[in-house]
Formats: structure tokens, C-alpha cells, sequence
């Protein structure tokens, strides 16, 4: 899905759907067209705010034509959970890390999350409208090696207040971030579909409430 965005003092936001791409294998028996029709009325306009589709938005639904045959048995050198959809979607900076196949003990999972709960809390306490956090670790190191704040010029206050005031509500070692995200509780299997980020079925994704 391509976005057209509106830059407002640092913060980004969206206008429109410019364009939507969808290829789906489906079974012998459906046509094309049917595809397209099911993919744009109970895809589409089922998950994008009817607001944000226009008469300009372009539609590429099966692109390619009919996708029977798929998987392994029509590609070669097919990727795994793909990390960048599992978060920010290429918007966000990522460490590079995957989430899938690692438990909660990496901070290739945990602390990400983390930092997606501490960019949350930022924003929802009003002390900026956008935010990247990232936080370094090293093995057998229980605190973090940095932790780095960029508001965007989206906040009144610096981005070394914004650093003190994360320093004072935060503890980012990882057997605390297990401990207050509570990630112990069997909850994983619903980041299988949808991504890690944006459902408030997750913990990291409730704001925390800030003292400053």
C-alpha cells in the first residue's frame, strides 16, 4: 500500500491511498475477475478507512493474472517472516534483527518492543508528535549500551529532556522489560498474522503514563 503523506512541522500526516498492490494464490475453480472483486470489497475497503480511497487511488489485484500454483512449487529462494512488514513496514528504522523463532529473552524481540512502548508513551503524553528510539545491547550486559532519542522537531522539549524523562520511567534491562511488558504470558501466537505493532492487544502497544 503506497500513502501520500503531508509533512506538518516534522510529523507526517497521511492524505490518501495512492496505490494498492495484492497478489493472492487462490484455487483452481476462482476466476480473475471474482479475485479482483473479492480483493477489493472484502480486502480493501474492509481494512483501509473509505476516506483515505479516492477516484485516483490505483488498484494493481492480481497483477499478474491467475496465481494457482504457488509456494515452493513455483519459487525458488522464497523468504522467510519478513521483519520490516512485521514492523514499521520500511517507514521505521529496524535493527535488523527478526522476531519470529527467538523468545523473549532477545532483545532482538523484547527491546524492540520496548522501544515501541517508550516511543508510544512519548507521543501519547503530548511531548512530541514523532519519535525513532533505539537502543543498543551487549551480551551478558545487563543495561543498554545507548539509548538515542529523535523527535523530528516535533517536540517542545530537547531531545536530551526527552532522553531524561525516558531515563526516569524506563528501565530498559531486559529481565525488567520481560518482567513490566509481562512477556512470560503465552501471547505470541497472535503476532503470527498482522504484525507485532498496532493491535492493543499487546502490552508494548498500551502507553505508559509519564512522570516530568
Amino acid at each position: 500500500v503506497t500513502v501520500q503523506y503531508r509533512q506538518d512541522r516534522g510529523a507526517v500526516v497521511p492524505l490518501r491511498v495512492h496505490t494498492v498492490v495484492i497478489s493472492v494464490q487462490h484455487d483452481e475453480g476462482v476466476s480473475l475477475e471474482e479475485m479482483r472483486r473479492s480483493l477489493k470489497e472484502q480486502v480493501v475497503k474492509a481494512v483501509v478507512p473509505a476516506g483515505y480511497l479516492d477516484d485516483d487511488t490505483i488498484y494493481h489485484l492480481q497483477p499478474s493474472g491467475r496465481f494457482v500454483i504457488g509456494g515452493p512449487q513455483s519459487d525458488a529462494g522464497l523468504t522467510g517472516r519478513k521483519i520490516i512488514v512485521d514492523t514499521y513496514g520500511g517507514w521505521g528504522a529496524h535493527g535488523g534483527g527478526a522476531f519470529s523463532g527467538k523468545d523473549y529473552t532477545k532483545v532482538d524481540r523484547s527491546a524492540a518492543y520496548a522501544a515501541r512502548w517508550v516511543a508510544k508513551s512519548l507521543v501519547k503524553a503530548g511531548l512530541c508528535r514523532r519519535v525513532l528510539v533505539q537502543v543498543s545491547y551487549a551480551i551478558g550486559v545487563s543495561h543498554p549500551l545507548s539509548v538515542s532519542i529523535f523527535h523530528y522537531g516535533t517536540s517542545q522539549k530537547s531531545e536530551k529532556e526527552l532522553l531524561d524523562i525516558v531515563g526516569k520511567n524506563f528501565d530498559l534491562r531486559p529481565g525488567v522489560i520481560v518482567r513490566d511488558l509481562d512477556l512470560k504470558k503465552p501471547i505470541y501466537q497472535r503476532t503470527a498474522t498482522y504484525g507485532h505493532f498496532g493491535r492493543d492487544v499487546f502490552s508494548w502497544e498500551v502507553p505508559k503514563k509519564l512522570k516530568f
